[in-house]
């Protein structure tokens, strides 16, 4: 049994296949999952697991260069915006949901949460560890 770490087994092998730039998205319950792209559904009931506790997690395990939000988070959800910058100090770019939808369909895989509020989504790009 895994001591550490994910110990989600789909998660922990999408994590270990990971080259520089690949993309995961954290999202919430309603986001569209392009067809062809890998969905790890983790959502139990409205609000668990929350995105936070998700991305946490992922970012222990996860070297990660840059994340993407939707610019509309910083308006209509700023609890979980603020949240989000906490836990990843590092390059932050925010576009329009649209083309956010757009940008899932390179993903390696979406993680859906529980997650309820409006814009909790976040596309992270793959960094390297030397």
């Amino acid at each position: 049994m895994k001591k550490q770490g994910v110990l989600n087994s789909e998660i922990a092998s999408v994590l270990a296949k990971l080259g520089h730039t690949d993309t995961i998205v954290i999202a919430d319950c309603g986001l569209p999952i392009p067809d062809g792209v890998k969905r790890i559904d983790l959502a139990l009931k409205k609000g668990q697991p929350s995105l936070i506790d998700t991305l946490e997690t992922v970012l222990e395990d996860m070297e990660v260069e840059h994340i993407t939000l939707a610019e509309e988070i910083k308006l209509q959800n700023q609890l979980v915006q603020s949240k989000t910058v906490q836990l990843f100090d590092g390059p932050t770019s925010y576009v329009p949901h649209e083309e956010f939808k757009q940008l899932t369909k390179n993903a390696k895989v979406v993680i859906r949460t529980g997650e309820t509020t409006p814009y909790a989504n976040v596309i992270l790009r793959s960094g390297v560890i030397f």
